[in-house]
């Protein structure tokens, strides 16, 4: 039984997905954007490296829907949930250790990352991967398992470049510990270094070609995000992520770092907290951090067994009943069913939270009771009627659709030559997935990589310009400009966005958005 444990954890958690997501959400902002990225495959883009890109591109191929899009979490957290479980078997544990790491896992704010179609499910993989090999290779001493783990770090370097932060913390939890030094004698490390560093070359000499752009993406981050990030709500966020699993994660670092049981396994303890320090040190969000906890449930679930059976078992005397084998308290079992199934029952009171089940204007309401957590706090710092990501998932179908209509008002002679702008890269990238079967011409941004997708305005009669500040000052450069609508979604975070057309643009606007990319290509760039 226990070896069918992680595959039934792994189809639990693909399988589930499907049925814990209202039908009164969207795609979020960011999925779409990553969509739009399959329209247009390279090594690199300017949010992130270009793995996302290539699940865009299957996406897409295999026609687009929702159910294709949402596979790709959907299988990356199954695959986590596997690994997890598996780890907690691999240290040694029976069904109790792997079931209860496998609930932690379920039960934490990994059931919100793996519902999105974002670099994070993968991200956690990846994490979770490399240290399972660095385990397994303590454990048998097998090249192999370094190269598996070099394989881990560069797919999470094609992923998300975060994952530096990652090899930063690894490193320096094998520095730290006298043994886990002589590592970096063995000469398979050093290969294993050299294939993540090859499976992560092409998107290298892509950022090298265009200026590092990354150097740029991070310091916006730092001046519109993470500045509103502070010491104090990144610890607290710490612990209310896992919070259900605080049990066992934590005395599993504990065991970990000070342990006799987990000696060989130091170096993993330390990379959970140089990893989780350094993001700290650097204002990162605090769901950065979300791929250091899950190895931690397994070795806290371990470190439960065995105080357990130490504590749940009676000898007569010091001497073994007939038999031969040892008795247990008759309720140890009820208590490890207990233990399995509490972070699920601690899930449950912020459910909503966690998984989109309820519609917006329930979780208007719940605001009242649960805005002091920081759940209904966005990036501006400030908090809302809905959580950043369930207002991120309205009103979208509904601005793709009013841009249709507006580009069916146009005169047939003109439509050939219009051109769709966007203020920023979510509204261009709805706009193209939910009219992707559509005769339309694709929308488009001056924000993020749609720089590099921008079309010349030489022939184009009509702009119909999609932003929610729209410059009225605009207004006498067209022949003739009008408003056409707004997207009226009370919940959504686009709410309030303005669809205008404006007929006949002259040279002085042509020349506007012409100056304009060439500054954000400078910007990003940096001249290059």
């Amino acid at each position: 039984m226990n070896r069918l444990l992680p595959l039934a954890f792994a189809l639990l958690k693909f399988a589930s997905g499907y049925f814990l997501i209202s039908s009164a959400y969207e795609l979020q902002r960011d999925e779409y954007l990553y969509l739009n990225h399959g329209r247009h495959l390279a090594w690199g883009y300017l949010e992130v490296p270009p793995l996302i890109a290539a699940q865009g591109w299957v996406t897409l191929a295999l026609g687009g829907g929702e159910g294709w899009v949402r596979f790709w979490p959907f299988l990356w957290g199954a695959a986590t949930v596997y690994l997890v479980v598996r780890l907690a078997g691999r240290l040694g544990g029976g069904w109790f250790a792997q079931a209860l790491a496998g609930t932690c896992y379920l039960g934490t704010a990994f059931a919100r990352t793996n519902l999105l179609f974002q670099p994070n499910s993968f991200e956690v993989l990846s994490f979770v991967a490399a240290l399972y090999a660095l385990v397994a290779y303590e454990q048998e001493k097998k090249p192999g398992w370094l190269y598996a783990l070099g394989a881990a770090v560069g797919l999470g370097l094609l992923n998300k470049y975060t994952t530096l932060f990652f090899i930063t913390a690894l490193g320096g939890g094998l520095l730290l510990l006298a043994p886990e030094r002589r590592l970096f004698l063995n000469p398979h490390l050093w290969g294993a270094a050299g294939l993540a560093l090859l499976l992560w070359a092409p998107n290298l000499a892509w950022q090298i070609a265009h200026g590092w752009p990354f150097r740029r993406h991070m310091a916006l981050l730092h001046d519109t995000q993470l500045v509103n990030n502070d010491a104090a709500n990144f610890w607290k966020m710490q612990l209310l992520m896992c919070l259900a699993a605080l049990w066992v994660w934590a005395p599993g670092l504990a065991a970990l770092l000070a342990g006799r049981a987990f000696r060989p396994y130091r170096a993993v303890g330390w990379t959970a907290v140089l990893g989780v320090g350094l993001l700290a040190a650097l204002h990162g969000k605090e769901y950065y951090a979300l791929g250091y906890y899950p190895v931690l449930f397994a070795f806290g679930a371990r470190w439960w067994e065995t105080r357990i059976k130490r504590f749940g078992r009676i000898e007569h005397f010091g001497q073994l009943p007939p038999g031969g084998r040892p008795q247990y308290f008759r309720w140890q079992p009820a208590l490890q069913a207990a233990l399995v199934a509490l972070p699920l029952a601690l899930l449950w009171p912020v459910f909503p939270f966690f998984y989109p089940v309820r519609p917006p204007a329930s979780m208007a309401v719940l605001r009242a009771r649960y805005a002091g957590i920081g759940f209904y706090r966005w990036e501006d710092g400030r908090d809302h009627a809905l959580p950043q990501d369930y207002a991120d998932m309205r009103g979208w179908r509904e601005l793709a659709a009013k841009t249709w209509a507006a580009y069916q008002t146009l005169p047939d002679s003109v439509r050939a030559h219009t051109l769709i702008h966007c203020a920023n890269y979510g509204q261009a990238s709805a706009i193209n997935y939910y009219n992707r079967r559509r005769a339309m011409p694709s929308a488009h941004s001056l924000n993020g990589s749609f720089i590099y997708w921008y079309p010349a305005l030489d022939r184009c009669q009509a702009l119909i310009i999609v932003d929610d500040e729209p410059d009225d000052e605009l207004a006498p450069h067209f022949a003739a400009y009008r408003r056409f609508g707004a997207v009226a979604d009370p919940y959504a975070r686009e709410r309030g966005t303005l669809i205008t057309i404006g007929l006949r643009p002259d040279s002085a606007v042509r020349a506007q958005v012409a100056r304009e990319r060439r500054t954000a290509l400078a910007a990003w760039e940096g001249g290059n």
